[in-house]
């Protein structure tokens, strides 16, 4: 299902056995900001559901969606919920590396 897109950047979700999986697309930026928190606060507060971003596609992420990433661990968090990552680009790492975030990311390993 796709639940945002636009030129630069679309998400589409697919929830099943227990898992919302996010596939993130494009360019997550100051721009689309505001449409993805709104798409993706309901996967957030559902603390039944295990959340899970696949970032295999995503080609740029900045300061702001680096935030909503955190924003999101958070609330997570404080559910006791699962939230994990998978799929990192090796740029998207490089960045998540050189900010000192990786450690707070649990990464999901693709079987």
């Amino acid at each position: 299902m796709v639940t945002n897109k636009n030129d630069k950047f679309a998400v589409n979700t697919i929830c099943e056995d227990g898992y919302c999986t996010i596939y993130m697309h494009g360019e997550l930026d100051l721009s689309v900001a505001p449409d993805f928190r709104k798409m993706i606060e309901p996967f957030v507060t559902d603390q039944n559901t295990k959340l899970v971003l696949n970032l295999k596609e995503l080609e740029y992420i900045d300061s702001t969606g680096i935030g909503i990433l955190l924003s999101i661990l958070k609330a997570r968090n404080s559910m006791n919920a699962g939230f994990y990552i998978e799929e990192v680009p090796g740029q998207i790492q490089k960045l998540f590396d050189m900010t000192g975030i990786t450690k707070f990311f649990t990464v999901q390993e693709n079987s």
